[in-house]
This record gives C-alpha cells, structure tokens and sequence, in this order.
C-alpha cells in the first residue's frame, strides 16, 4: 500500500480523493493533514511516490510547504499534485518549477483525472524519484508509452521525464526548460495536428477568439473515433544522453517546408516545431511527417543542487589525480560530492567510483571508525564540501530524517556491491561449468 499525503482542508476533495483510491483496490492510502508541520514531518520520514497540494486552500500555505521542500532537495523525493481553483496557473506553475511536478489541475478537472493519474504513477514509479538505484545498476533506462489522446496526459509524461532528468543531475536548469518546452511541443502536436487533425488557420480562428488550444482538443475528442487514437512515446536515458521518439496516429504534414519556412515576426502559433528544432539536437522526422525523433546531450559530474544545510560548510577543490584521502588515514570528515568523479581505492585494485548521484564520501569512516577504508583519487576536477563529524552529528541532531537517508544511501551501497557480486558469481560458476565439461578441472 502507497501513502499520498494530502495537504488539504477542503471535505468534499478528500473524500472524492478518498473514494477513487478505495476504487484502486488499496493500492493506494491517501493520508489527510491540514498541519503544515505535520505533512513537513510525514515527507521526511515516509518519503512518499506522490504528494497532492491543495493550493487554494485558505486554511492552509501550500506555498509555504513548498519553500521547505525547496531548500532540501532530499524533499523532492516522489512528485506533487498540485490543485487549485482558479488561480493563475501560470504563476503556480512558476512557483513549483523547483519542485517535481507531476500535473497542475483546476479543483473541478482534479477528480475526474485522478484515476488516470493513479495509473501513470503506477505504471512509472521508476522515473518518479531523482536519486534511484537503477541509475547505478542499469547503464540504460528505457520506457514506451501509449498515451490517450488528451493533454492532461501529454503534460503528465512531459513533467516525469524533464523532472527525473534534472533531478538525476544528467541536464541543469536551462537544458531542462528547453527540454521541456521542446517534448511538450512535439507531443501537443501529435495531438491536436496529428489525431485531432486541426488546421492552421482553424487554430488561428480559435486562439483569436482568445480561447485555449486545449478546450479545442476536448472538442474535436468528442468523437469517439479521434478519441480513441493515441500517440506513442519512448525513451532511452544513456549516460551520455537521451534519444526520445513520439508517434502520432494522423495523416502526417509537411515538416521539410514547417522546418524551413520563416516567420518575420511572432506569430499566434506555428513556432513549436522550429523551437524543438533549436533546443534539442538531430530532430529527425519520417517521410510521412507522423514521427518524430531527437536526441539531447548529458552533462557530467554535477549536482544541480546543494542541500541549504551544507551551504555555509568548508568547500574543497581537488584537481585531477590528487589524493582526497588515502587508506588507513585518521579522519572525521565528511564529504559531499558538487561535481567530478571520484575513483576509490582498495588494496591498490580500483573497486568503484563516486559521483554527484552518490551525495557523500567518506561515510564509512565517519560510521564505524576514524581510519579510512579506501583510498579515495579526483578523476578530473572535483568539487567537494567539507563536514567534520561533530557537525555532522549535530545536523543529524536537527534534522534526524538526514539519518534515514545515510541509511538509505548505504542500502544503495550495499545492493550495488550485492549485484556486482552476484554477477561475478555466476560469470566464475559458468566459467568452471564450462571448464569441468572440457576436462580441465574434475567435477566436484
């Protein structure tokens, strides 16, 4: 069973909330506040896969909770719903950009797409949290979607895949706001010019007219038919990029003469795919003009975010091959790990490297003893913050839920040694099947 916290005080919400979860057979547990200390306490101990942000609730700050979350990153651990009545939604959108965002929703939008939202959280759980352990045991994550013909899912899967990449540190802020732009773009027009099959100029007679495209998409998916059709997504997160691919189920355009046409000043629309084209590298199209691909570059060996409690700590730069500590050595410090790689050390054999996704160095020592276990070297530049054990301790004092996620962080440490181990063993158990059945070793 999946907690969801709810941030909200409004009784009609929660229980509509309350009923569809019973409705998803118990999978999912929503927990009710209306205390902004409490729900504060609840992320930090149960670190959730979903939160749901009531924001215009007059007896509650959202916001305010939001602010907290912020200035721990540890906090951005699952993804936030966040609903209003009728706010700027710009504006909250801007508020939650340091957040991850799953979808934003009017209060009377929120209850009839929540079962649909149960299910993409379900279905992708694993792109849901920045710092999971398959970024460590997997080299390549992929992921294909059939997405209904409806925007709410089209801004659904855009929020999951530009918040798990800037939350993996693989892109920073500006790369992921390009990305995002970019995906949102070619996925809305899978939709509304692909299986809606809205025209140029019936787009531009409806956005005169100051209505939104989206109220557009939920007319032409009256037809049973154009509702029906879906657009399909996929992707592939490498160490070194990501490729994505979006499908739609149309008739296909003209993309050669979209891509090299030119507006001479801003239009009302139309500009989405030359954006795409802009933001993201080789943006590839079939001949039909019903699939698109393209590609975006990886950063190396940074964190997007320092926690606020380690901002005023000792920063240290070490360059390429300098030793950060060397086995055996006294020390009661700590380090966490803002950019570069480092190679660790034992007995002289390389054993493993740490990087931004592995937040510490030195944990070991700082648990069991003061001696070091490895030697630890810069591969490349290296940025690290200083923390002496006292400090440590005291921050552990302050904030005790920073204990459970250095628990947490060894458990990762531990399942990655446990896998590499594991791998070793059946390579050594093939090999010596391998070599009992060709004579050279008897058979026990």
């Amino acid at each position: 069973m999946r907690k969801i916290p709810v941030v909200s005080s409004d009784e009609k919400l929660n229980e509509a909330i309350r009923l569809e979860c019973e409705r998803s057979g118990g999978e999912f547990a929503p927990v009710f506040f209306s205390d902004q200390v409490q729900v504060i306490e609840f992320l930090k101990y149960e670190l959730p896969e979903m939160k749901i942000f009531y924001f215009s609730d007059t007896a509650l700050d959202c916001r305010e909770i939001l602010n907290e979350i912020r200035e721990d990153p540890w906090l951005h651990y699952g993804g936030i719903i966040g609903i209003h009545d009728e706010e700027n939604e710009k504006d909250l959108i801007e508020a939650m950009r340091d957040v991850n965002v799953i979808a934003v929703l009017r209060k009377r939008e929120f209850v009839a797409s929540l079962p649909r939202l149960l299910r993409i959280v379900r279905q992708n759980k694993q792109i849901l949290f920045q710092r999971g352990i398959q970024q460590h045991l997997l080299k390549t994550i992929s992921g294909a979607f059939v997405i209904d013909n409806d925007p709410l899912d089209i801004t659904t899967y855009t929020n999951l895949i530009t918040n798990y990449l800037y939350n993996a540190n693989l892109i920073g802020r500006d790369e992921r706001e390009k990305l995002h732009v970019a995906l949102l773009e070619l996925l809305i027009n899978a939709i509304e010019h692909g299986n809606c099959k809205i025209s140029y100029e019936e787009k531009t007679a409806w956005l005169e007219r100051n209505r939104d495209i989206m109220d557009l998409i939920r007319e032409k998916n009256r037809n049973p038919a154009v509702k029906a059709k879906k657009v399909y997504f996929s992707y592939t997160i490498t160490p070194e990029g990501s490729r994505f691919m979006v499908r739609d189920e149309g008739d296909g355009f003209d993309w050669k003469r979209r891509l090299a046409s030119g507006a001479s000043s801003p239009e009302l629309h139309g500009m989405g795919v030359r954006m795409a084209n802009v933001y993201v590298r080789n943006l590839h199209y079939n001949d039909k003009g019903n699939e698109v691909s393209f590609e975006i570059e990886h950063r190396h060996a940074e964190s997007n975010i320092i926690p606020k409690i380690f901002e005023r700590a000792e920063e240290a730069r070490f360059a390429d091959g300098q030793y950060i500590c060397s086995e055996g050595e006294e020390s009661d410090y700590l380090y966490y790990i803002v950019s570069g790689t480092l190679y660790v050390y034992s007995k002289g054999k390389l054993i493993s490297s740490l990087s931004p996704d592995d937040m510490f160095m030195g944990e070991m020592a700082f648990l069991l003893s003061n001696r070091r276990s490895a030697t630890v070297v810069a591969k490349g530049a290296c940025v690290l913050i200083r923390i002496s054990k006292q400090d440590f301790v005291n921050l552990i004092k302050e904030n005790p839920h920073y204990g459970i996620f250095l628990a947490r962080l060894l458990a990762q440490r531990l399942a990655r040694l446990n896998a590499r181990t594991a791998r070793l063993n059946t390579e050594y158990l093939k090999i010596k099947a391998l070599a009992q059945e060709h004579g050279l070793i008897a058979p026990v």
